[in-house]
């Protein structure tokens, strides 16, 4: 399975799909070693929109839940939000939403995030998603180069959005310029628009920062997603086996790629109820587990922390969970153990992605139908319909077993590129059309893959990134800071957290908190600096740039 000098033919694939792989073979490349999926690739139906293929279902049962408010117990049926979308999708459009269009949602977890998505991939209009407790700069910088001309948002944060030209809507209550929710849920679903989609068309535009460099909009389209929610849960044998008698938690935020494509597209795709928090909260989400009987636990390794080590976890009854998956950073072997030996009734296993690659590149063998022995510390085995080769940084020669490069895929839920920004798409989209992920792994010889490093500057708190050069700008913003540098720290709560490296200009005499007070007033909580470190200089190459390596060995 590393090499596809001669692949043969796995069941459930189209006549085209073995003439793609058989037209691979007679290109230089075929020679390199390039890893597969254990499981069979699959027919995704790219003649369907998004929305269509998510909703598909949905007919089979009206009447079934398909999200509750674990807080208040509020609920919608699958009938009910299949002709909610369409109300959407007809109120976007004498809103003068027209296809291509950008819409903000800023929305905590909820109905209203899932119908608004919905709605807007219907009207063939792109949604950008963004954190609610973002700033005002961060968030006027991402509407601005998305060119977004309307947010639908809570009123909470509506005033974090006055100074920007947009139509606002809100889903609570009535604030004054703004429109209210009700413009779009109580349209006629009737007067629903037919567009034609093509499946190249975006309709999703999440802010990444990639390998390097400050966010930018990667443009997924409906292609894109809906081949990444196929590989997931659909054929034979699913690589993530839910179905509609799940009930699978979603407390992870909704405009993070992970939760948007793992949790809510995949569990409406199948059928199954989601039920929503707006935050985390330990001892909120344990009566929730127990109340609801949640079956399915997708984490990120601080809940898995708190569900494996935090004494509280023993007073519930969580013996509903038969599968917690972990994803937006790696989670050690220690810890996987640990959970095991807490909760033995639930399978845990480690999913892999970037927002670029649609997400999921990588996910554990132990969530398919037919569930594989897996390797505690694995995040897992390469997605169906997808190719990754494992290359060297020095020589750019792709490797084989047991050896660690850079991670590369190539398949079809990989983004169309970044907006408006040609010269980072052709550095992370090579002319072969293989994304470079930026993170090192090697593969062994049972095909499970482990992430041993990134090559990649980005810093991930808790499976948020922060851009070190964001955070570098606005330290060196400051008349009293001369040069700067920001690197990661391993935490055990938050994986690695952000630390900076000062040098004063002169005349200034800073302190640590100074420093600390003057980023935290600008950035969402988890991009504030945790330690600053005063030096002479900040060590560079001779082209400039930072030695980062160098910054971190000081820690």
């Amino acid at each position: 399975m590393a090499t596809i000098a001669n692949p043969k033919p796995r069941m459930e694939e189209s006549s085209t799909a073995i003439t793609a792989k058989l037209s691979l073979d007679e290109r230089p490349e075929a020679r390199e070693h390039i890893f597969r999926s254990k499981l069979p690739d699959i027919c995704i139906p790219y003649h369907m929109t998004l929305a269509e293929y998510c909703m598909e279902k949905a007919l089979q049962w009206p009447d079934k839940v398909a999200i509750v408010d674990g807080n208040t117990g509020k609920a919608l049926t699958y009938g009910e939000l299949a002709v909610l979308s369409q109300r959407v999708a007809a109120g976007l459009m004498k809103l003068g939403v027209e296809k291509g269009g950008v819409i903000a949602v800023l929305l905590p977890n909820g109905c209203e995030f899932v119908a608004v998505f919905l709605g807007a991939a219907i009207r063939g209009a792109i949604v950008t998603t963004a954190n609610p407790f973002y700033t005002p700069v961060e968030l006027e910088n991402q509407i601005r180069v998305a060119s977004a001309t309307m947010v639908v948002t809570h009123s909470s944060y509506v005033e974090k959005l006055r100074a920007l030209d947009l139509q606002i809507i809100t889903i609570d209550k009535h604030v004054d310029s703004c429109l209210h929710i009700s413009v779009l849920f109580e349209a006629d679903e009737e007067e629903c628009p037919i567009v034609d989609i093509d499946p190249d068309d975006l309709v999703c535009l999440p802010f990444s920062s990639g390998t390097t460099g400050l966010p930018k909009g990667v443009m997924l389209t409906h292609k894109s997603l809906l081949s990444s929610v196929s590989q997931q849960v659909d054929g034979q044998i699913p690589n993530l086996y839910m179905t509609d008698e799940d009930f699978v938690m979603c407390v992870l935020p909704m405009y993070h790629i992970y939760s948007l494509n793992s949790i809510m597209l995949c569990g409406l795709r199948v059928g199954a109820t989601l039920v929503t928090m707006p935050k985390f909260n330990l001892q909120l989400m344990l009566e929730i587990i127990q109340k609801y009987k949640v079956t399915v636990l997708p984490a990120v390794p601080p809940i898995v922390l708190a569900m494996a080590k935090n004494p509280i976890v023993l007073n519930y009854d969580l013996s509903s969970l038969r599968m917690m998956l972990s994803g937006a950073a790696p989670l050690g072997k220690e810890l996987e153990d640990a959970f095991r030996a807490r909760l033995p009734g639930a399978v845990i296993g480690q999913g892999y992605g970037m927002t670029e690659a649609g997400p999921v590149l990588a996910m554990s063998l132990a969530f398919a139908k037919m569930p594989f022995p897996v390797k505690s510390g694995s995040c897992g085995t390469v997605v169906r319909n997808s190719e990754v080769k494992i290359v060297d940084n020095d020589t750019g020669l792709s490797l084989t077993y047991n050896q660690p490069g850079e991670i590369c895929i190539r398949g079809p839920q990989i983004m169309k590129g970044y907006l408006n920004n040609p010269e980072a798409t052709a550095h992370t989209l090579d002319k072969d059309g293989w994304l470079h992920t930026g993170d090192i792994a090697f593969i062994d010889e049972d095909e499970e893959m482990f992430i041993v490093d990134r090559v990649k500057e980005i810093i991930k708190v808790k499976g948020f990134q922060v851009p070190p050069a964001e955070l570098e700008a606005l330290l060196i913003s400051h008349d009293g800071i001369l040069d700067a540098a920001v690197v990661p720290r391993k935490d055990e709560m938050s994986g690695e957290v952000p630390v900076a490296f000062i040098v004063q200009a002169a005349g200034f005499n800073l302190s640590e908190e100074d420093v600390k007070a003057f980023i935290a007033k600008q950035v969402v909580f988890y991009k504030k600096l945790h330690s600053v470190h005063f030096i002479d200089k900040i060590p560079v190459t001779p082209s400039g740039k930072i030695l980062r390596k160098e910054l971190r060995n000081k820690l």
